[in-house]
């Protein structure tokens, strides 16, 4: 019990980091993207193609790069980073570009400043859709997370990679079964305050 205790911290602090991370570069990725449709389908498109590397595939190829790659926590972390950009950087961008032009228009007839304007009207308008992305960037983390226990990284993959090797189920659910119960949890509170702030931005 104390190692799947231990383990679950583990997974979680991999899978918070990654979010935590995703989020910076993500959210000011998705306002480009919203603002210039020269600069969307680049960044799309990237966050897009890793989102069709394996999980495994992404961990070999960060391995031998410097600063990013060996074994461990690190090449993990950047991994799952990768593969949560895509939701939160699409969420962003959706989120912004479908604020109603009518209320923009407004802010703009009453002297705000762009920066004003995303900050004001813009994002607190858009954060029902914004925090959807980050909940599925989230559940995204949280289960590619047992990947890491591949390079060494902890987890609960640890129990998975160690039960499919002895072929002991037992192993292999004591893994799973706290990751899935992680991912719902994550995605059920995250649920309830996306749903809060939809209420809250609704005319």
């Amino acid at each position: 019990m104390d190692e799947i205790l231990t383990r679950s911290l583990e997974h979680l602090g991999l899978a918070g980091l990654a979010t935590v991370v995703a989020a910076a570069l993500g959210l000011p990725l998705g306002v480009v993207a919203s603002r210039s449709d020269r600069w969307r389908r680049p960044i799309i498109g990237l966050a897009n193609v890793t989102q069709t590397i394996p999980s495994l595939a992404m961990l070999g190829f960060l391995l031998p790069i410097p600063l990013v790659g060996g074994i461990g926590a690190r090449p993990a972390i950047v991994a799952l980073v990768l593969y949560a950009l895509l939701p939160i950087v699409r969420a962003m961008d959706a989120g912004l570009r479908g604020v109603d032009p009518a209320v923009i228009e407004a802010g703009r007839g009453l002297g705000m400043t762009e920066r004003q304007l995303l900050m004001r009207v813009q994002l607190p308008l858009a954060a029902g859709v914004i925090l959807a992305g980050v909940r599925v960037a989230t559940v995204i983390s949280i289960g590619v997370a047992t990947i890491a226990a591949a390079i060494g990284a902890g987890g609960l993959g640890t129990f998975i990679f160690r039960g499919v090797a002895m072929v002991d189920h037992g192993l292999i659910l004591q893994g799973a079964a706290p990751a899935a119960a992680l991912a719902l949890l994550a995605d059920g509170g995250l649920g309830l305050l996306e749903r809060r702030l939809r209420r809250l931005a609704a005319p």
